[in-house]
């Protein structure tokens, strides 16, 4: 009887996994889910999703701006905007944030599961995961870029199992592939991924000799047939070959990488990228003085997505999943050269955590936060939408009291607010799809908003006859100014200008300089 409570107590046993979901998955839903919603592409996303859910297809061309001819857009996200859909129509913007704060949380339960599987010191382990997680939050949003660092961790460790530890999944790949360039651009880091494993067994068949060189022969001609099957996969999409050619498209509109605030670079001064830039030396260092060689993969992994870290911050969470394994390798082979009370400290609780680690059972606690969450959700007690003092909600409210007529000019952020909570009664001239919009328009836009020379141009060019922008803004400061412009409604967040024509004049005399309290 004594034995079989000891068994069955296991299963209440939480491991260090574990822990890491139960913490993360309720912050994420109990107390900071809020900062998820930080980004409106939100909302389009859903729309989106709604869209293709009512009419059973993918929009080819914008349905969102009033731009015409429709510009043509590449819904690359469409099944992720599906899925985001169906979730809200179930439970509105909570039901998203928990739906995101679960795949968050996987995500790097996994990932904590991919370090482990190294059989290092787990204290390194759990070292090097917490310094992830400091600065991978800056990409934290309820976006659909998170089904790709999902399916990153999922991918980098089968490739991994297969070049270290003589498991072949390499069959999974494609239908993962299949299912990932439906859900997200990011699938093109997959292709990076398997390039590099592919060309680095290529170099190794080269330069070896004997049963090495077999054995990479062997491993080259898997990994290769196994890309040819993932690039067709990937032609199954309702873009064909040209969803391959999107993100090439995308970073080669300079313009846009240079004003797009997630592809610029990092800036060290801010909190989350001083982690991330002391990670970055601290892997140089490891690097440096560990007598462990890094093989031909190892050092291509690190150069191409410290590359990509480094130029734009929306890279910087790859980074951090590619260099976990590698910096685990490396830490224990550091161990390993020394001796000393310090090893021989470090070695003993390591194994005494790994000890209990191992003895851990099931699946009861996430499974029972998991439930705990949604039955908070469902009764009211968890309940999360868009920020009224970052979103221009008040005054989406009052432009759908007041159905004011003709084309807008809005900020791009919340231009997506406006396509959640006004589509189809407004829209817009600018929203998140930026690489729908191209840089022409953007330059337009920019244009606009910093008065250079031919911005009134843009607004005769476009018809605008009213404005949506920053209330503290200098556009909305300058317009206060201009006699051609009237304000009409004013809060915190945002300001409304419609021009001072006769077809305004009823809303400029029942308005006019009216501020909400």
């Amino acid at each position: 009887m004594f034995n079989f409570l000891k068994n069955k107590s296991k299963y209440f046993i939480p491991s260090l996994s574990h822990i890491l979901f139960l913490t993360l998955f309720l912050l994420l839903s109990f107390s900071q889910g809020k900062s998820l919603l930080n980004d409106g592409d939100t909302g389009y996303h859903i729309r989106a999703g709604e869209y293709i859910l009512d009419t059973f297809s993918i929009p080819r061309h914008d349905i969102f701006s009033f731009l015409t001819p429709p510009l043509p857009w590449t819904a690359h996200e469409w099944l992720s905007e599906v899925i985001m859909a169906l979730i809200h129509r179930a439970s509105g913007l909570t039901g998203i944030v928990i739906f995101f704060a679960l795949l968050i949380s996987i995500v790097y339960y996994l990932l904590l599961k991919v370090i482990q599987k190294e059989r290092g010191n787990i204290l390194f382990a759990i070292l090097i995961l917490l310094w992830i997680l400091a600065f991978s939050q800056l990409h934290w949003l309820a976006r659909p870029h998170i089904f790709s660092l999902l399916l990153v961790v999922v991918w980098y460790y089968l490739l991994d199992a297969f070049e270290y530890r003589q498991k072949n999944y390499l069959y999974l790949l494609p239908p993962i592939m299949l299912l990932w360039v439906n859900l997200h651009g990011g699938f093109i880091s997959g292709f990076i991924l398997i390039g590099i494993y592919l060309s680095g067994n290529f170099v190794r068949f080269f330069f070896s000799k004997g049963e090495e060189r077999i054995l990479y022969k062997k491993k080259t001609r898997l990994l290769g047939l196994t890309t040819t099957f993932c690039l067709l996969a990937s032609l199954i999409n309702p873009y064909s070959y040209r969803i391959l050619l999107f993100p090439f498209k995308l970073v080669s509109e300079k313009f846009l990488m240079d004003h797009v605030m997630e592809f610029l670079s990092p800036n060290f001064h801010e909190l989350g990228a001083m982690f991330f830039k002391y990670l970055l030396l601290s892997m140089i260092l490891i690097i440096s003085i560990s007598k462990r060689h890094l093989n031909i993969i190892e050092i291509v992994l690190i150069i191409a997505f410290t590359n990509m870290a480094l130029y734009g911050v929306r890279f910087i969470t790859l980074f951090g999943i590619v260099v976990a394994p590698i910096l685990a390798r490396q830490l224990e082979q550091m161990l390993n050269q020394k001796k000393g009370r310090f090893k021989e400290f470090l070695q003993k609780r390591s194994n005494n955590i790994t000890s209990i680690d191992a003895s851990a059972r099931g699946y009861v606690w996430p499974v029972a936060a998991v439930l705990t969450v949604i039955v908070f959700a469902a009764t009211g007690r968890i309940e999360y939408r868009f920020d009224e003092n970052k979103k221009p909600v008040a005054a989406v409210e009052f432009l759908k009291r007041e159905f004011i007529k003709g084309n807008m000019f809005n900020n791009d952020e919340f231009g997506d607010y406006i396509i959640y909570s006004a589509y189809p009664q407004y829209k817009v001239f600018v929203d998140g799809r930026l690489d729908m919009y191209g840089s022409d328009r953007i330059k337009e836009y920019y244009k606009v908003i910093n008065f250079k020379p031919g911005w009134e141009e843009i607004i005769e060019k476009y018809s605008i006859k009213w404005i949506i922008f920053d209330a503290d803004s200098t556009l909305s400061r300058f317009l206060k100014e201009k006699k051609e412009w009237r304000l009409i409604y004013t809060d915190k967040v945002a300001s409304i200008f419609v021009r001072n024509i006769p077809e305004n004049f009823d809303l400029i005399k029942k308005y006019h300089y009216q501020t909400p309290q």
